[in-house]
């Protein structure tokens, strides 16, 4: 599978120590250039991401040529627009992000979207990690990841916690 990630579902994961569930989960992991520029700067400004190195086995594409007129219009970051337009350019199997906006434009050009939550319950569900419950603790203390507790609960259920 190869799937394109979004900045903070690296950045986050990568907070807590667990960017290869990525690689574990997902097999080949890409990204365009923009999303490993947003990566740095926030490493470098953002506190909770102070000092984080972008993770080597992750493959850097460069950003895709051209867009769809969706994409360039629909008011995303750089590294959101960059990693959806390389989704497509490269017919990825799935791009990986949890921004809301990021994931209903995605998903309105036919995208498999796929976040840190479907993450972490695939993880589980394939033996990487014991506890969804105790990974989105500590994205929320650690990260300062936020998730709506209705989602949570869901996430929770569906991991049979």
């Amino acid at each position: 599978m190869i799937v394109v990630a979004d900045t903070s579902v690296v950045l986050n994961l990568a907070c807590i120590g667990r960017a290869e569930l990525l690689r574990e989960v997902h097999g080949t992991v890409i990204v365009p250039d923009a999303v490993v520029v947003e990566c740095n700067r926030l490493s470098r400004s953002e506190p909770r991401f102070g000092g984080l190195a972008f993770p080597s086995w992750i493959q850097i594409f460069a950003d895709p040529l051209t867009t769809r007129d969706e994409l360039t219009n629909a008011g995303l970051d750089a590294g959101e627009t960059a990693a959806i337009g390389l989704c497509i350019e490269r017919q990825a199997d799935a791009v990986l992000i949890d921004e809301t906006l990021g994931r209903a434009v995605a998903a309105r050009l036919g995208l498999r979207v796929i976040g840190i939550v479907g993450t972490l319950i695939q993880a589980k569900r394939l033996g990487h990690i014991v506890s969804v419950r105790a990974l989105l603790d500590r994205l929320e203390d650690e990260a300062g990841f936020w998730l709506v507790p209705k989602l949570r609960a869901l996430a929770l259920k569906t991991a049979g916690e």
